[in-house]
């Protein structure tokens, strides 16, 4: 009874060994100087974005498709958590020349 519990210990730990939990990254997307940076990015459901607003006057990151509509003060961030896959083209409302590419993966 006992050499059974042994044999099943070492499988166990393998299969423990095996499976990583994935943690969500949190990425910064700048916008300065009338520029989004990086205009493309790749990031995974569950990650923040950071967006990030070092100019003197508001920003948006408004997606085309709806997903979602940040507005950034002067100076100021905010956070948002991705929560759905699929490629995001986005742009600022205000300065509809700035424009970046969000691809989210599952």
């Amino acid at each position: 009874m006992m050499s059974g519990r042994l044999f099943s210990l070492p499988i166990a730990l393998v299969f423990a060994a095996m499976v990583v939990p994935v943690h969500a990254a949190t990425i910064e997307i700048t916008m300065e100087n009338l520029v989004i940076s990086p205009a493309e990015i790749s990031a995974r459901v569950g990650d923040t974005i950071t967006w990030i607003n070092k100019d003197v006057f508001a920003h948006t990151a408004t997606a085309k498709n709806g997903d979602f509509d940040v507005t950034l003060p002067p100076k100021k961030s905010a956070t948002s958590v991705l929560k759905k896959a699929g490629t995001v083209e986005y742009y600022c409302r205000y300065h509809p020349n700035m424009k970046a590419t969000l691809k989210v993966e599952p």
